[in-house]
């Protein structure tokens, strides 16, 4: 049986389950004593156990069978959480996470973790001395079900030789078991499931018969069950101990056949036959019963499964890439419409673009991502890190919902880990001085997502110690990022946002978590990069936030169209605050820079046909000129343009590999008219 059809599955399977271990040890954490908890956990590992078994990822099925076994034991009671034990029990989940990620990368999924291993095992085995060794849930199920089977009638049929085959292997010393699999009605993989309990089944004896047959096994063509004959020397305990490892196996029910039981299977049919012709009423209403409840629980779950599929990010490209194209081919025929002037065409183009605008929103919605497969592992990295740097502290998340395109939560990640480790490190205190403040121990951080327009604010806000002012300013004066002189000028925002500089770093002691002097730089290039930007709030002694705004998405966008001599550019409309008309005589001049007076803020003029070498056909002497105001944070800048033509949906194309780090150029796009227009990125031009 091909397995690799399975490895997506697998990989997306095994992240949920990891993430709800995750999630759940957390909660554990805070509620010790709830063994509703453990009992989560200890499925999510059970059915990870199973799928990395099957998918043939040994080590990976072998650290989570330990980290198993410890599990049960709590949940039987015979050991107490404490926090050495989740430490233990959390350090396992970090293992398992490399090693799916491994896996996804196209690895084995081998890692080295014997030391993890042996203290499961001593967890494991240090309790169980000092407890009574008590039956476990699962060996008290187990037990029951291998003195139950052996009652059970035969429920396969068996032609003359295979009767032959099954008597004699008897006589000869063998076991001649009838195996009964029960897989649980939510196994997606059944087919997975059938291949390792035969992989068992096979390694520990020959099977002799199988019903269903196996290649229906094979092609699912099955309920929940499936019945084997196999013929073994491995008593019937310990062959169900192994067929009840694999995950989503709901039971296992073992007869041993011998030729009495035959007899007795035969006797067993003609009374049947004579019972239910003399009453089959109670019988048969229970069978009607049940068959009913088994349609109703299937037409149920098939309707739960036609809600959600799976599909392929790079379906979703694909789809976007085909969208995009379209959009184009709509401003031709929006662009050919207007030039025609036909009453039957134009109407046609304008219903069309309707559509199609109905049509992109569903796209895009299609590619929209709950933040919280970003903000989901920061829960586990604050309390390894509260943990390292002996801190209290309590991270909220509030927003997790927010919905962010794709390509932006694939970038967001780190940015986010860097702002978070900064207000762990940085922001909040230690007990002894919050109590020394008069502030509770435990200090909190607050992760926030919310829309707002066409933008997602993400903000990290902590109740720490907020900027030290003066440290900062004499940081970055001596890093040389300001002069003594500039430095007086500055307001309290404009200092906080120095720690967005290059190689700042206010970090006394180098550890890991900070101080290495790769300063916040990197989250202010990679946000800016996104078409976004980082501001920051903070009172001293009080706390910070730290607040990032991002456009939904990134690849249609909406721009003004302006032109210089006969080129077009594209200026993007989330950076500008309104266009203007102004007059040579409003241009003045200070330090070298041509500038003017926008509503009481000196503005520096930036000259689009002098930063793009635009050639003119004739010395430019307007007594006017068309400016569009741009804004980057707190900066503004006025883009001087011949003229403007109008806002428009574009989208944005890359340059390709040929043309790469052009100059204050972010990409291209193919206008109606079947002109190129270059895409202006304004956050270069200011810096």
């Amino acid at each position: 049986m091909e397995l690799n059809q399975y490895l997506e599955m697998f990989i997306e399977e095994s992240k949920e389950h990891l993430q709800s271990c995750s999630d759940n040890l957390l909660e554990l954490e805070k509620n010790p004593n709830d063994l509703a908890i453990v009992n989560e956990i200890f499925r999510s590992a059970h059915t990870l156990k199973g799928m990395s078994a099957t998918m043939g990822y040994e080590d990976l099925a072998d650290l989570t069978h330990k980290m198993e076994n410890v599990l049960d034991a709590i949940r039987n009671e015979k050991i107490h959480v404490d926090a050495e034990i989740l430490d233990v029990v959390f350090e396992s989940v970090d293992h398992l996470e490399e090693m799916v990620m491994n896996i996804a990368d196209g690895g084995d999924g081998k890692k080295d973790v014997s030391q993890t291993v042996a203290k499961l095992k001593r967890i494991e085995s240090g309790e169980s001395i000092q407890q009574e060794s008590a039956p476990s849930e699962t060996a008290a199920s187990e037990a029951a079900a291998t003195t139950t089977v052996l009652d059970n009638a035969l429920q396969l049929e068996y032609d003359d030789f295979e009767k032959t085959v099954l008597l004699q292997s008897t006589e000869q010393g063998f076991n001649a078991f009838e195996i009964s699999v029960t897989l649980n009605d939510g196994c997606l993989l059944k087919a997975a499931r059938v291949y390792m309990v035969f992989d068992i089944l096979e390694k520990n004896g020959d099977v002799v018969k199988s019903s269903p047959t196996v290649d229906k096994l094979e092609e699912e063509q099955f309920d929940q069950d499936f019945k084997v004959a196999l013929i073994s020397q491995t008593d019937a305990e310990e062959l169900r101990s192994k067929i009840m490892k694999v995950s989503e196996v709901d039971n296992v029910a073992i007869t041993q056949i011998s030729k009495d039981l035959f007899v007795q299977s035969a006797l067993g049919e003609s009374e049947a036959s004579v019972e239910s012709a003399v009453d089959e009423g109670p019988i048969a209403a229970q069978v009607e019963v049940k068959k009913e409840e088994t349609n109703q629980k299937t037409a149920s779950a098939k309707h739960a499964a036609s809600k959600t599929i799976r599909v392929s990010i790079e379906r979703l490209d694909i789809l976007m890439n085909l969208f995009e194209e379209l959009v184009i081919d709509r401003g031709r025929l929006q662009s050919i419409a207007t030039e025609v002037n036909h009453s039957e065409l134009n109407e046609t183009v304008e219903r069309m673009s309707r559509t199609m605008g109905d049509l992109q929103n569903i796209v895009l919605t299609m590619r929209m991502i709950p933040i919280e497969t970003v903000f989901n592992r920061f829960p586990k990295m604050v309390r390894t890190l509260s943990r390292d740097l002996k801190k209290k502290i309590n991270l909220e998340i509030i927003g997790a919902e927010t919905e962010l395109d794709r390509t932006v939560i694939d970038e967001i990640g780190d940015p986010l880990v860097h702002l978070i480790r900064n207000s762990v490190d940085h922001g909040i205190e230690s007990p002894e001085v919050r109590r020394a403040k008069g502030k509770p121990e435990e200090g909190n951080v607050t992760l926030r997502a919310y829309h707002s327009g066409n933008y997602v604010f993400i903000e990290i806000e902590d109740d720490g110690a907020g900027i030290n002012r003066e440290r900062v300013l004499k940081k970055a004066i001596s890093k040389g990022i300001v002069t003594k002189e500039s430095a007086l000028s500055l307001s309290d925002k404009q200092i906080n946002e120095l720690i967005l500089a290059s190689g700042f770093s206010t970090a006394e002691v180098i550890s890991d978590i900070s101080g290495r002097g790769v300063g916040l730089d990197v989250v202010k290039t990679t946000i800016e990069s996104l078409g976004g930007n980082i501001s920051i709030e903070s009172i001293e002694g009080v706390g910070s936030i730290f607040s990032i705004q991002l456009p939904l998405t990134l690849s249609i966008i909406s721009v003004m169209l302006v032109e210089i001599e006969q080129e077009i550019y594209a200026i993007p409309l989330s950076s500008i605050i309104e266009t203007s008309i102004i007059k040579n005589s409003d241009i003045l001049n200070a330090h070298n820079q041509k500038v003017i007076d926008f509503r009481g803020k000196v503005v520096p003029l930036i000259f689009l046909d002098e930063i793009f070498n635009v050639p003119r056909s004739e010395n430019n002497a307007d007594e006017y000129h068309s400016v569009v105001i741009v804004r980057k944070g707190d900066k503004l800048a006025g883009l001087v343009v011949d003229t403007f033509i109008g806002q428009q949906e574009i989208v944005l194309k890359s340059l390709g590999n040929y043309l790469t780090n052009i100059f204050a150029i972010s990409g291209a796009t193919i206008l109606g008219n079947g002109k190129v227009a270059l895409i202006v990125d304004c956050n270069a031009l200011m810096k």
